[in-house]
C-alpha cells in the first residue's frame, strides 16, 4: 500500500541527484541505496579509488586533516 513520508527539500535534491531516469520513482531510488548499503557492494571504479588514495596516504600526499576541516568550514 503506498504511503506518503515527509523529507525536507534538501533530501528531495539529494534523492533526485541519484535518479537514473525521469521515470525512476523515489521508492526505487530509496530501495536501490537501501540494498547497495546492505550489500556493501561497491563498484570496480571505487575500490581502485580507495587503493590509490591509501597509497597516496602511504606515500605522505595527503592533506592534513585541519586544513581539509579548515577549507570546508569545520571546526576540530
Amino acid at each position: 500500500m503506498p504511503t506518503t513520508i515527509q523529507i525536507k527539500e534538501k533530501t528531495l535534491n539529494r534523492l533526485k541527484y541519484f535518479k537514473e531516469s525521469s521515470k525512476e520513482s523515489y521508492d526505487e531510488i530509496i530501495s536501490k541505496l537501501m540494498d547497495s548499503i546492505e550489500e556493501g557492494n561497491l563498484t570496480d571504479e571505487t575500490i581502485e579509488d580507495i587503493k590509490v588514495g591509501l597509497k597516496e596516504v602511504k606515500e605522505g600526499k595527503g592533506e592534513p586533516i585541519e586544513d581539509v576541516a579548515k577549507e570546508f568550514g569545520i571546526s576540530l
